[in-house]
């Protein structure tokens, strides 16, 4: 029996696979644009004459609408196909940057608003087209790829767009660019998609029926418990090392730009490696607690040693990578969630956790922002300030190990054998 189905799986289906690379393409570079800002914090303080406060929020505005458009990216992929949905997200992303780049206040509040949206169809676009393109045995492969080439993208916002602004590129300039590549990106994809994918809806239903199954999955108080122990741990990669790692690394421990920006780097570097090595080991082992509260308490020890620990006490570049590496815990509660709803509104679980973790940062950005404002007296930033700040993201680490412990355990040496599922669980690396 297991042969016979194994000779009747789909081999590669390649118009697909195409269409899949480019929107891995479209995921690495949504990526970098989300970590781009982190290096030019100084560039956009005097561009818009903000505080701490103010660049904080400015940035953080991505996530507002990532965290919305989350919800509606799945829904429109299993109406619509991927043929235009995916070109759309690329031309939202693409304007998005471009006015980011204009040098306005307002502007550049629009702009990171647009490439949110955009970019909230990256990833779901990539799995739903990997579904299509490749055979089962090999979509968790394709899956981790993706996710890998995300977290690139996130190094590649902060140690190549460096030297750019301070090199032939002003800060502007390398926005408008990218905007321009996305366009041709948009293009490119929209050729190469097939078309006449989408799962038909019946004619007469309304479009709001394709929201229903988050009525399931927010019904659920363990859908809850793995979006805020997820966002919790987020956060120190989102909004500690994203937004404010190159300050404080130049501000707290006096490394001059260039050095703050490839050891800010290492943290998106240690996720390419910690996504699938951790999810593996929750595989392998059968079991997501104990490596998500592995995780989660490398995650706080780093933490802790990166912002109280005396600078040189540690090898360079070895705490980012550790922290990149333990963060990559926060996607285990990604294959919790499916593995704790039903079948039927698995993709909807996905879209539920995006929704939750990206709320979360968006909401903590500027209160992070507010605090440092707060801390320093509206005066400069200093090692002081970024330390008793940085009790935020610490203790939100331990309030994620404390839910995580109420998360039922969803693993395979817990279940049943005839519960496992078909395919190796991959939302580990979503």
């Amino acid at each position: 029996m297991q042969t016979t189905m194994t000779r009747q799986e789909p081999e590669l289906h390649w118009p697909f696979i195409m269409a899949w690379a480019g929107c891995v393409v479209f995921y690495f570079l949504q990526y970098a644009m989300r970590s781009a800002p982190g290096v030019m914090v100084p560039e956009l303080t005097a561009a818009f004459g903000l505080s701490a406060l103010g660049v904080s929020a400015l940035i953080g505005l991505y996530y507002y609408t990532y965290s919305t458009f989350a919800i509606v990216s799945g829904a429109c992929f299993d109406r619509y196909g991927a043929k235009y949905v995916v070109p759309v997200g690329i031309v939202l992303l693409a304007g998005g940057a471009a006015l980011f780049g204009v040098g306005a206040s307002a502007a550049a509040e629009a702009g990171r608003l647009l490439q949110g949206a955009g970019s909230a169809f990256a990833f779901t676009g990539a799995v739903y087209l990997a579904a299509r393109g490749f055979p089962a045995r090999y979509l968790a492969t394709a899956i981790g790829f993706t996710q890998c080439f995300g977290m690139l993208g996130g190094a590649s916002g902060q140690f190549v767009v460096a030297p750019l602004i301070h090199g032939v590129l002003g800060w502007q300039a390398v926005w408008i660019w990218g905007g321009v590549a996305a366009v041709v990106l948009a293009v490119l994809v929209l050729l190469v998609t097939p078309s006449g994918h989408a799962v038909r809806t019946v004619a007469q239903a309304s479009i709001w029926s394709m929201f229903k199954p988050y009525k399931s999955v927010l019904s659920n108080p363990q859908s809850y418990l793995c979006g805020f122990a997820a966002g919790l741990l987020f956060l120190p990669t989102t909004i500690g090392d994203m937004i404010w790692g190159v300050s404080f690394l130049r501000v707290g421990w006096g490394i001059d730009y260039a050095e703050a920006v490839n050891r800010a780097a290492m943290v998106p570097l240690g996720w390419v490696f910690g996504c699938p090595l951790l999810g593996y080991i929750a595989d392998r082992c059968g079991r997501r607690k104990p490596v998500l509260l592995g995780g989660a308490c490398v995650m706080l020890l780093t933490s802790a040693a990166i912002l109280y620990l005396p600078h040189g006490s540690i090898p360079p570049y070895l705490l980012g990578l550790l922290l990149g590496i333990g963060s990559g815990a926060a996607m285990i509660p990604y294959t919790i969630i499916k593995e704790v709803n039903a079948d039927e509104v698995k993709g909807s679980a996905t879209g539920a956790i995006n929704f939750l973790v990206f709320t979360l940062s968006a909401l903590m950005a500027p209160a992070y922002g507010a605090v440092l404002v707060m801390v320093s007296g509206g005066g400069t930033l200093s090692l002081q300030v970024f330390q008793r700040s940085g009790l935020i993201g610490v203790g939100g680490i331990v309030l994620a190990i404390v839910l995580s412990l109420f998360i039922r355990e969803t693993g395979s040496a817990v279940r049943p054998a005839a519960s496992l599922p078909l395919t190796p669980a991959i939302g580990h690396i979503t």
